[in-house]
């Protein structure tokens, strides 16, 4: 069983959180397959520049968030994977801990592993006739008032190879993570799935007795802390500066976080540049970091000078990045701890 958490900003905030437990039989899996089930837990915090977070919970907030989704929401998916074949009537729960404020359990929809579309034979295109996007990129990093020596760093689709363009834009990513999903042969089940619910309420806490037990998994019990609750969201207190001057902000210290990092998208219209900035030390455009991570792989970036620290909470974008940007998307994470329980 494990878990690994997050937490996000979009010029606003989020954070987020990813569950995953093992029943596990005494055999190798390559003999015999496991059951495996994995929760995935978010917490978003969405909110406008300059406007207090208590304010976003307000009447304000509740308008606002029927518009343009502000505010702070919880979500939660529930992943069941057993190589055991479905029975005629599948049936699988998770009780949950009172504290969750979501009833006694939360029923797991059985889906079954839908065909692969079929696709149709085209002619290979003549190389010479694919024409190169237009596609120029401008890559900034590393917090502080100014910009270092040595940037932008300028992608250009049409001077560079796709291959090489494509790599430069994605950068560094972590290890991947591979939740159950639909097999032939096994039973997968999931929650909420296709059913509606309300949400997750804001004081939902996942401390306590957990147990899922149905007709095609073997029993699951495990317990959560605090320090593998929903993690709290990322919290701006200071956001200041002119996209002509250099632009701080400060955030709340997560008591959970392991690492925070941030990136900033903007566009220049008069050219037809896309701009971006990291708080990497190093160059990194950060696409591939805005996601759930490791501890190992947070504690590598950290030593690698991509991700700040957890003892961190300001940072700087350096001065006049953005000023021909009519508007830019500010991102944030920080990540959390990770919890695996084999049976």
């Amino acid at each position: 069983m494990g878990i690994a958490r997050k937490a996000c900003w979009i010029l606003t905030a989020a954070s987020m959180m990813l569950f995953a437990s093992y029943a596990a039989a005494a055999e190798p899996q390559k003999k015999n397959p496991v059951t495996r089930y994995w929760m995935t837990i978010s917490t978003q915090n969405t909110s406008i520049p300059g406007m207090p977070q208590e304010e976003m919970s307000g009447l304000g907030g509740m308008l606002l968030g029927k518009i343009a989704g502000i505010g702070s929401k919880r979500s939660l998916t529930l992943q069941l994977g057993s190589p055991r074949k479905t029975p005629e009537e599948p049936e699988a729960t998770h009780d949950i801990p009172p504290g969750m404020n979501m009833g006694k359990t939360l029923p797991l929809t059985v889906l079954e592993l839908e065909a692969p579309a079929r696709t149709e034979e085209r002619e290979p295109a003549d190389r010479e006739e694919i024409e190169k996007p237009k596609a120029r990129m401008l890559m900034y990093w590393g917090c502080g008032e100014s910009v270092s020596s040595g940037q932008p760093k300028v992608l250009d689709a049409e001077k560079m190879d796709m291959i090489e363009f494509g790599k430069a834009m994605m950068g560094r990513t972590g290890s991947a993570q591979s939740p159950p999903s639909p097999r032939a042969g096994g039973t997968y089940a999931e929650w909420p799935g296709r059913i509606s619910f309300q949400g997750i309420p804001q004081d939902s806490t996942l401390t306590g007795d957990h147990f899922v037990h149905g007709n095609f998994t073997p029993d699951i019990k495990f317990s959560l802390d605090e320090k593998h609750d929903f993690m709290a969201p990322v919290e701006l207190t200071v956001l200041k500066g002119d996209p002509a001057d250099s632009i701080k902000f400060q955030w709340k210290k997560i008591p959970t976080a392991t690492g925070y990092f941030a990136m900033v998208i903007g566009y220049n219209e008069a050219t037809g540049e896309m701009i971006i900035w990291s708080s990497s030390e190093v160059q990194e455009p950060g696409y591939g970091l805005m996601n759930y991570l490791t501890p190992a792989d947070v504690k590598r970036f950290i030593k690698g000078k991509v991700i700040m620290g957890p003892e961190v909470t300001s940072c700087s974008i350096p001065k006049g990045i953005f000023k021909e940007a009519k508007g830019a998307m500010l991102q944030f994470i920080g990540y959390g701890d990770e919890l695996n329980i084999a049976y």
